[in-house]
């Protein structure tokens, strides 16, 4: 309870002990007289309604004038508000949780008649009218009516809560280490070419692949995509595109992210299979990853990694990779050292009890969190993503569980599941001080979890479709990339998100199918990337007002990002990628790259 004053704690006590009239002491020593009192007591008991944990101004805001609810200021009566709590579904914690009487209604009413400057002259007949209306509105109410149920009902009945399974929760991965081996190939090597960029000291540059896939229908008419892959790189502080390069057409292949060495030395693209004796890609060839010079922006070697190159981002001074679909007995996850082109480490699915997804290490790197699909939906890897488009489609009304796996990474042990609320979970942040993960699912929307047991804090609703997020410096707001992912819808918005409370209170325009989200290194910009207009949108933090739109070289698909700052001894490291932070720099903890 927030601090008040005496004579209002001693109004709000005889309130809530059920005594609306005060002591004849209290009367006697003229604190306040009997039809002030009254009122003064409905306003202070309405205001301590308002402001609770779950109160109205969750929504409504404390001055009442509306969040993501509407404004009260036109001074809702009990029996307007009465009809909310029955009719309106995301007014259900208020009935549920709350439960609030007739008189406090009554309370709330005149407490919102304050916060909108409505006189109370007349309060004490407003009180008694809205009593007998709200009294004729319950009279006039229907009885419950009762209505035929099937055993399907009962069947869902005690399925349909996300309680009821996650307190039955069974453990799907196998108990001891997960980390296995996968034997890396080198299987062509390139000419790095002549160096295109040229980078300046003391100076921070942003790295991004690009590849072929931009949507030709929210283009301009005669668009044609380019032929093959690209590295593109620009300054971060003038914001503009300084070099690319598009690679030979026999290494394209669909770009999924932008990951670079920690030496910011190599950037790493979604490579074709190895190739044949006639130098093209073979069709039966394990699946490879092109490695790309940071400054040529050429590629100089296709390494094998058992799988299609899905998320990368730099972990415990190597490489962390997730992958898509995977050759026979090819890894779900590996750890890839940049300076031997080996797979030091993999883990598979089958010891993972289910499809890995995607994988996000803390910001201490001990522990690795691997969002996890059930399987049975479509073969291999693709069963999360053909199952949450059969549910968007209505082939579904249901999908099995997903969950997130907690991975120890110094023993590779699974140390803890958890279920998570949603379909197709597929971006996780996890907060400075490792506490909370938010996840975010393809069913639009983001669940807040506790880091050590899993438990939901909140979940909410997105946009459509949802995919990359990130939050903020204060991490006082997930920003949410509205992709359209699974719904077959072009996304174009980023919804801002309360971490503390789960609801949106922004809702931020942007570019088609944007895909990943990141926040800078200086902490005052949020990054984020178009898949179907090959566009990179960079707004202010603060005033969620957009800087600059980007355009990448021919329009090509945007995935992912880095930044890279190169000393004043011209030393490159990498800063920030879609996974976290780097070499010291983290805005999040008041560490900010200035520029």
């Amino acid at each position: 309870m927030k601090n008040l004053p005496l004579v209002s704690f001693i109004l709000l006590s005889a309130s809530f002990l059920g005594n609306p009239v005060l002591s004849q002491h209290q009367q006697e020593s003229g604190l306040i007289s009997s039809n002030e009192s009254s009122i003064d007591q409905l306003v202070q008991r309405g205001k301590m309604l308002f402001d609770s944990d779950i109160g109205c101004w969750v929504c409504h805001a404390q001055s009442g004038e509306g969040l993501v609810g509407p404004t009260l200021l036109f001074g809702p009566s009990p029996s307007e508000i009465y009809f909310q709590l029955q009719s309106n579904a995301l007014m259900d914690v208020i009935r549920t949780e709350m439960d609030p009487s007739d008189e406090d209604l009554v309370a709330m009413s005149m407490y919102i008649r304050t916060l909108a400057n409505l006189p109370l002259d007349d309060a004490i007949d407003i009180a008694n009218g809205w009593r007998q209306d709200l009294a004729a509105v319950k009279g006039s109410e229907a009885n419950e009516q009762v209505f035929p149920r099937s055993a399907r009902d009962d069947q869902i009945e005690a399925i349909e809560t996300f309680e009821s399974f996650a307190n039955n929760w069974e453990r799907r991965s196998k108990v001891g280490s997960v980390l296995t081996q996968y034997d890396s190939r080198v299987v062509a090597t390139f000419e790095p070419g002549e160096q295109k960029f040229f980078p300046e000291n003391d100076r921070t540059y942003f790295y991004e692949n690009v590849g072929t896939n931009s949507s030709p229908s929210i283009l301009y008419d005669g668009y044609v995509s380019p032929k093959s892959n690209q590295l593109v790189v620009g300054d971060a502080e003038s914001l503009e595109v300084i070099a690319s390069y598009e690679f030979p057409e026999a290494l394209r292949a669909t770009v999924h992210t932008s990951a670079m060495s920690p030496d910011g030395k190599y950037a790493y693209f979604t490579g074709p299979r190895e190739p044949g004796i006639d130098g093209t890609p073979d069709p039966s060839g394990a699946q490879t990853m092109v490695k790309v010079d940071a400054l040529t922006l050429q590629p100089i070697s296709q390494i094998t990694i058992g799988a299609r190159l899905h998320h990368g981002q730099v972990f415990r001074g190597k490489m962390l990779f997730d992958m898509f679909h995977r050759d026979p007995g090819g890894p779900a996850v590996i750890i890839y050292d940049h300076e031997t082109d080996e797979v030091v480490g993999a883990i598979k699915d089958i010891d993972m009890g289910g499809m890995v997804y995607t994988v996000w290490p803390d910001n201490d790197h001990k522990y690795i969190y691997a969002l996890m699909e059930p399987t049975g939906y479509a073969p291999g890897r693709s069963s999360g993503m053909v199952g949450l488009v059969s549910l968007y489609q209505g082939e579904l009304v249901a999908m099995r569980n997903f969950w997130v796996a907690k991975i120890d990474a110094d023993t590779w042990e699974v140390v803890l599941e958890f279920p998570v609320p949603g379909y197709r979970p597929n971006w996780a942040v996890i907060d400075s001080k490792n506490e909370f993960v938010y996840v975010v699912s393809g069913n639009s929307q983001a669940c807040k979890h506790d880091a050590n047991t899993g438990e939901v804090a909140w979940c909410n609703g997105t946009g459509i479709g949802p995919y990359g997020a990130s939050l903020n410096a204060d991490e006082t707001e997930l920003w949410v990339a509205d992709k359209g992912e699974g719904a077959h819808h072009l996304g174009r918005t980023i919804t801002v998100m309360d971490t503390e409370s789960g609801h949106a209170t922004e809702t931020l325009y942007g570019t088609y199918k944007v895909d990943h989200v990141l926040l800078s290194p200086n902490g005052k910009e949020m990054w984020s990337t178009s898949n179907g207009e090959g566009k990179l949108t960079v707004y202010d933090v603060d005033t969620k007002e957009t800087i600059e739109i980007i355009d990448m070289p021919q329009n090509g698909d945007a995935h992912g990002m880095i930044w890279v700052y190169y000393n004043e001894s011209g030393e490159s490291l990498v800063v920030r990628d879609q996974g976290n932070f780097h070499g010291g720099i983290n805005p999040q903890k008041g560490i900010s790259l200035n520029y």
